[in-house]
């Protein structure tokens, strides 16, 4: 059974896969978590749909796949054996076959090739997902095939596949081939630069001039590796700076009165409420309230116009053990002081133990 990568939003088209929590040939049951999934809203754990045995991760750690994309292949428990379903359907195969073609310059006949499932016996090859070859003997015209898993890991690391050697059969360059010649450091040209013309067949001039060798860090300098988290939040941030205009603006306020009123009631608001009143909800409340006033603040650019926000759903930054995540607390205009401090406890605490869902960071239309 082929695991996908579930939708979990309309905004949300990607993730990252970030750990894998079970490796090839553990069992797992149903609802058990398999991969931590790092959205560019929220991290989570995506539960296996059934239970069986995990025949194969296609997504590797790090690779960015899009929702729907299909990441792993569980043989489940109420999956019928890979023999039985050889025989059902090999004589539909025989009569509607045509003679097999050859492939390469050494010739095998595919109906002569008896299929085989990942371990050895049973099911039939999938090419995107049973080691993730680039199948080096079929060629149309000029042109190499390559398998889907391998296309997107190269294009991740800007692989340029041509040189890569492989040590499958003759030749075959097998996704762990690819793996080792990134971890090497090898991959130096980028795929992206390769000109595969049928009639020029070479690389462009661009890729001789790019220098792409990773950065080594000095004798007195340290490199710290990227979580998908991270990343996540460095490409965002990025992309706002770019996509969203920047102004700034500075106020100085008189808050002596707020603070006076706070040390007032707070230990009484505790008993109450069961959540500690900070000043973090009073400023909420003044800007649900100035949105209201100005709803021009309440809004979005969109390239060639302004998009107004009819809701005030407010996205409070909190930081997280893996990095900043961004909560948001719906009609926060509707809410009262007391609502609003129930609301920033039960977020922020979840945010801080890994147990935001999407929901929870969807939707925002102003941040704090």
């Amino acid at each position: 059974m082929k695991i996908e990568l579930p939708q979990v939003g309309e905004s949300v088209t990607e993730g990252i896969i970030g750990k894998w929590l079970v490796a090839v040939g553990d069992k797992v049951e149903k609802y058990d978590p398999l991969v931590e999934v790092v959205t560019d809203k929220v991290a989570m754990e995506l539960p296996s749909p059934v239970s069986g045995t995990l025949r194969e991760i296609i997504a590797l750690e790090g690779e960015t796949i899009p929702m729907g994309g299909v990441i792993a292949d569980i043989e489940s428990e109420n999956e019928e054996t890979a023999p039985t379903t050889t025989k059902e359907k090999q004589p539909d195969l025989e009569a509607h076959s045509k003679p097999g073609k050859e492939i390469g310059t050494t010739g095998i006949l595919l109906k002569d090739v008896a299929p085989v499932g990942p371990t050895g016996s049973g099911g039939i090859i999938d090419s995107a997902s049973s080691e993730g070859d680039i199948d080096r003997d079929q060629e149309r015209g000029n042109r190499v095939i390559y398998s889907p898993a391998v296309m997107r890991l190269a294009e991740i690391h800007d692989v340029n596949l041509e040189i890569v050697t492989g040590t499958g059969r003759n030749g075959r360059v097998t996704k762990k081939d690819l793996q080792n010649f990134i971890d090497s450091g090898k991959a130096s040209v980028n795929s992206k630069n390769v000109d595969h013309d049928d009639k020029k067949g070479s690389i462009t001039d661009s890729v001789a001039t790019k220098d792409t060798h990773p950065n080594v860090p000095g004798k007195d300098e340290e490199k710290i590796t990227l979580s998908p988290v991270r990343k996540t939040i460095a490409s965002n941030m990025t992309k706002s700076a770019t996509l969203i205009p920047q102004a700034w603006s500075l106020v100085e306020v008189d808050v002596n009165s707020l603070v006076e009123l706070r040390n007032k009631v707070k230990e009484d608001f505790q008993k109450r409420e069961k959540v500690n009143l900070t000043y973090l909800p009073f400023v909420l409340k003044a800007v649900s309230e100035s949105l209201k006033e100005i709803p021009l603040l309440n809004s979005s650019w969109n390239e060639d116009s302004i998009i107004l926000k009819r809701q005030i759903n407010l996205g409070i930054a909190v930081a997280a053990p893996d990095g900043l995540v961004v909560p948001v607390i719906e009609n926060a205009d509707t809410l009262s002081i007391s609502g609003l401090a129930h609301k920033l406890d039960d977020l922020t605490t979840r945010a801080r133990e890994g147990k935001l869902t999407v929901s929870d960071v969807q939707s925002g239309t102003f941040t704090v």
